[in-house]
């Protein structure tokens, strides 16, 4: 791995980071002091394989990850401009060989995420001191090792790696239902008896309150209570991994390693939420900041040409920096001219709302409103329309079965769309919950998949179950529809099974979600 010393920052670029931070900030971007610092080739690499910290806990999947980095390097097939990190202060990291038009993009383009970071609602409870908190975990699990050794330590974590996913990223912004740990004696002291009766006059009240249906409604009620009492988790949760940590036998050390991970799934999360929109907003600024105040005339060429490459995007890929960036530009130029609402969606005539201009100049205004309350999901339903796709040629294509060329498959925007969405919904990765810690009253554990139009592959499912397995220490299951079947897949230590469920298995707690 590389060293840590780093290059010194040229006089001429100190100047212009200065200029292009002051003129970020007359057009509204607000954002934590930034730090930029100077790396050669191994030191972005190495820094990117921590993905982005300078300092992780051992683990071969960072060295795979430098392996890489560092041969697409050597070969030519790709380098590393920019990084910037999710701190206060942020950190951000430039490489020396870069040429000064593209340092002076990578500036502009890094205080457009440095405002993001700050001001989008998805990162709103993230830790802000995670540069810190990353040195902290590599401490921990150092211990760790040292105590148990590299191979224990190394082979727990990656078990815990395999289902980081299994988080719910939305539990930081909503109360849920009562975990197990607040179902405890003062819930129970305040909550009233059921009684299943309705409000009714006195008169009334016996015609509408029958008193042997409300008493037989009543012991319902409490037989239900008293059952779900001592139901655990208290209803379907996401969070796979907080129940393991709650309810799992592991030792201290392995709870630390499983809660090191998580912490960082939950860190990491929101940038998985909101990479469209937050390449979007940094590609916005650093164009309109270089091509309106920043590139001199003998870079023009230059600019241009490495602008283009990292918007463009081939018919049939995925470019979030591509998508994005069209879209504010898309969202600014309508609410400048007042291209939406009621007025406008009803509109008949399709010159009259090509040429609709009411001169609202709301455009400036929309788009910062958007970077900070949006994210890629509702984005992308919200403010791709028709229109949109048509003008871009965002169409579906796919391979000719006979001649191998890349065609057209669908032009629908509403099937465009959708599979856009199924694509950013979850950050793409199935929903999958806890609906039953003890299942069959045999401590085994069941979880559900929700399906929502996106079919889980069966091999990950059952690596899944064996690595849950390891931590649970007794059999998993995983409930999941495949095709027009539920099936129930189970693990428990010697091979996985999988059966079609039927009436005569246990129920979990739950119902399926």
């Amino acid at each position: 791995m590389a060293s840590h010393t780093l290059a010194t920052f040229p006089a001429e670029l100190l100047a212009a980071k200065k200029q292009i931070r002051e003129q970020a900030r007359s057009y509204g971007l607000d954002f934590f002091p930034v730090i930029f610092e100077m790396c050669d080739y191994e030191q972005m690499n190495q820094i990117a394989a921590y993905g982005g910290f300078p300092q992780r806990y051992p683990h071969w999947r960072f060295g795979m990850e430098y392996e890489s980095l560092r041969k697409r390097h050597f070969y030519g097939l790709g380098r590393i401009y920019e990084m910037v990190i999710n701190n206060d202060p942020c950190y951000a990291y430039l490489q020396e060989s870069n040429a000064l038009v593209d340092q002076k993009l990578v500036i502009a383009h890094v205080y457009g995420h440095a405002d993001f970071f700050k001001n989008n609602l998805w990162f709103g409870q993230t830790n802000r001191k995670m540069m810190d908190e990353m040195a902290n975990h590599s401490t921990r699990i150092r211990r760790h090792i040292e105590k148990h050794g590299y191979d224990t330590v190394e082979q727990f974590l990656d078990v815990c790696l395999s289902i980081e996913d299994l988080i719910d990223p939305h539990s930081m912004f909503l109360k849920r239902a009562p975990t197990d740990e607040h179902r405890g004696t003062a819930s129970r002291d305040n909550a009233q008896e059921p009684t299943g009766k309705f409000k009714a006059k006195d008169y009334l009240d016996r015609w509408i309150n029958p008193p042997n249906v409300i008493e037989a409604e009543a012991k319902k009620l409490r037989d239900l209570k008293k059952k779900m009492r001592h139901v655990t988790p208290a209803s379907p949760t996401r969070d796979v991994l907080l129940y393991l940590l709650q309810h799992a036998r592991l030792e201290d050390w392995q709870m630390d390693c499983l809660s090191i991970v998580r912490e960082e799934a939950y860190y990491f999360a929101p940038q998985g939420m909101t990479k469209v929109l937050n390449e979007g907003w940094a590609s916005y600024w650093h164009s309109t900041l270089m091509t309106r105040h920043f590139v001199e005339a003998k870079e023009i060429i230059d600019y241009a040409d490495h602008h283009s490459g990292t918007v463009h995007m081939p018919p049939g890929n995925f470019n979030p920096y591509k998508i994005g960036i069209e879209l504010f530009r898309d969202i600014e130029d309508r609410w400048n001219k007042g291209k939406f609402g009621r007025d406008y969606e009803e509109a008949s005539d399709l010159g009259a709302k090509k040429r609709w201009d009411k001169g609202l100049g709301l455009g400036r205004q929309k788009i910062f409103e958007v970077r900070r309350v949006y994210n890629d999901v509702n984005f992308i339903d919200e403010f791709m329309t028709a229109e949109f796709i048509e003008k871009h040629k965002f169409y579906q294509y796919g391979r000719d079965p006979h001649t191998g060329q890349l065609r057209i498959v669908s032009r629908d925007p509403v099937r465009i769309k959708q599979t856009m969405l199924y694509q950013l919904t979850n950050m793409g990765r199935p929903f999958v919950y806890v609906v039953d810690g003890n299942y069959a009253n045999r401590g085994e554990l069941y979880l559900a998949h929700r399906h929502n139009g996106m079919d889980i592959e069966i091999k990950y499912a059952n690596e899944t179950l064996k690595n849950i397995h390891r931590i649970w220490q007794r059999p998993v299951h995983l409930q999941a529809k495949i095709d027009d079947d539920m099936i129930l897949f189970s693990y428990a230590g010697d091979q996985c099974k999988q059966q079609t469920i039927h009436d005569e298995l246990p129920k979990p707690a739950h119902a399926s979600v």
